[in-house]
């Protein structure tokens, strides 16, 4: 495993989850229904935020299924 891809992997996870988690979530005590507009906008928000995922998911299996990274002389 690649302890170093794998730990930015997961710092990247964290950083798409600050960004689009309030965006995606559902709102509680909504009573209004959405216009045409606010459902595209959240799609598009939703639409991103699992193709960053994806992407960080698969980043996550390569880390792990990659060989173990040499040892950082410098420390």
């Amino acid at each position: 495993m690649d302890s170093k891809r794998f730990h930015e992997a997961f710092e990247r996870l964290q950083a798409l989850d600050e960004l689009y988690i309030y965006k995606v979530r559902p709102r509680a005590g909504a009573l209004r229904r959405p216009n045409i507009d606010q459902i595209a906008d959240q799609q598009k928000d939703l639409a991103e935020y699992t193709i960053g995922l994806k992407e960080v998911l698969h980043e996550l299996f390569e880390s792990i299924a990659a060989p173990t990274s040499p040892a950082d002389p410098n420390k």
